[in-house]
């Protein structure tokens, strides 16, 4: 844990947020500035700051994200329809928070170029 990560503080429930989902490796909450009615954050419990600090020993991280994300778009009814998957890495990539998340967006049609803080 980063004392200084809000994610980090959040995962701790130092910070409150809207928890979706949280176990020992994940936890889900929603957006502050959302996007979408569905606009939720995937965020390993593991404190690793971007996509750039992904190796091999922790590459199932990525994995455990995506079937996470999967499971909460069917518990919300979104699976079917569709949703957008999305992960910021770095300043030009507009990551704010550099604790690795991925953005989970749906429950509505999106539109043409999206741009997320995040």
């Amino acid at each position: 844990m980063d004392e200084k990560c809000i994610f980090c503080q959040i995962i701790a429930g130092k910070i409150k947020a809207n928890m979706i989902y949280q176990d020992k490796s994940m936890t889900v909450f929603e957006d502050i500035r959302p996007v979408a009615p569905i606009h939720y954050l995937i965020v390993p419990n593991q404190h690793i700051t971007s996509m750039n600090e992904i190796t091999e020993e922790n590459s199932g991280t990525l994995t455990a994200m995506l079937i996470t994300a999967r499971n909460i778009a069917k518990d919300k009814g979104i699976s079917d329809e569709g949703y957008r998957l999305m992960i910021n890495t770095g300043e030009n990539g507009r990551q704010t928070v550099f604790h690795l998340h991925l953005h989970l967006i749906g429950g509505k049609k999106l539109l043409g170029r999206m741009a997320v803080n995040g």
